[in-house]
């Protein structure tokens, strides 16, 4: 049976991640210690574990046909592959830092200045833009440490928290771009891959969108039944079924996220009661 090869990172920040979606997808795949390479027991996929930094090279290589890695990644190895679906997790930025104790006067700080990175590509474009000349000294770990050891005079590595920095430091100056983990695909697929990519992704966006929304469910009095409609149109519109109270109603629909408690506190205020909310597990649309 054709199968749908999928790059996975083996270790670090998008490993569990991108093992997560798969199963909240309904993806059955096993990776015990040690396994770089499985198939999923109820999907035609099969699943390797490489590095990071590896995938964008595979993926065009057609070693596999598509791959879950950091958009940083993509931009900083220029394969050609395409950016199929951004999935909205390992949010992160690539950013210039300098030692706490200096003063930070804009982009022209670095002017002359030895900066350590493992993006020399991204690092590169972005001085070449600015105008500005540079040493750079290209290190695949541990980058924060390069200011303390004397090796270099600042650094551009990935920032989540910043956390890092503070304990090595160091302070962000500039952030160069951000990023999150994307699907990211060759540019050549077959039809009959293709195929396969698009019932994943069908999954993969029912639980993108459940985990964006909530689901309400309240009463309200039949004179704020307008009003409440304006607050939760829902995804067409609220459902309104009636109570047995004389005069009131009960609503179902659906809120996003981001605007979750400001439409509550609005819902309250219209004369809404007894709002029960809860989580969507699949949402098609």
């Amino acid at each position: 049976m054709n199968k749908l090869k999928i790059a996975i990172q083996k270790s670090g920040r998008l490993s569990e991640k991108s093992l997560g979606i798969l199963e909240e997808c309904g993806i059955k795949v096993s990776n015990g210690t040690g396994v770089l390479r499985t198939i999923a027991s109820n999907f035609p996929l099969e699943v390797l574990f490489l590095r990071d930094d590896d995938i964008p090279q595979y993926v065009e290589q057609q070693v596999v046909d598509i791959g879950i890695v950091g958009e940083n990644i993509v931009m900083e190895k220029k394969k050609c592959v395409d950016v199929i679906y951004r999935l909205g997790f390992g949010n992160c930025r690539l950013s210039l830092a300098i030692l706490n104790d200096d003063e930070y006067t804009g982009p022209s700080y670095f002017e002359g200045k030895k900066i350590a990175t493992s993006y020399p590509n991204l690092l590169k474009d972005y001085l070449s833009g600015k105008g500005i000349t540079a040493e750079i000294e290209e290190i695949s770990g541990s980058v924060e440490i390069a200011p303390g050891i004397g090796l270099s005079d600042a650094i551009c590595d990935i920032v989540s928290s910043g956390s890092t920095l503070l304990k090595n430091g160091l302070k962000e100056a500039e952030t160069i771009l951000t990023s999150e983990a994307v699907i990211i695909g060759n540019r050549n697929l077959p039809a009959g891959k293709r195929e396969i990519l698009e019932k994943m992704l069908f999954r993969i966006r029912a639980v993108k969108n459940a985990s964006e929304n909530k689901y309400i469910l309240l009463n309200t009095p039949d004179s704020a039944i307008g009003r409440i409609c304006e607050i939760l149109p829902g995804m067409k519109s609220p459902t309104i079924l009636p109570l047995a109270m004389k005069g009131w109603s009960s609503m179902h629909s659906v809120v996003k996220e981001d605007e979750f408690w400001e439409r509550i506190e609005l819902l309250k205020a219209a004369g809404a009661e007894g709002i029960l909310v809860i989580p969507i597990e699949k949402m098609i649309l």
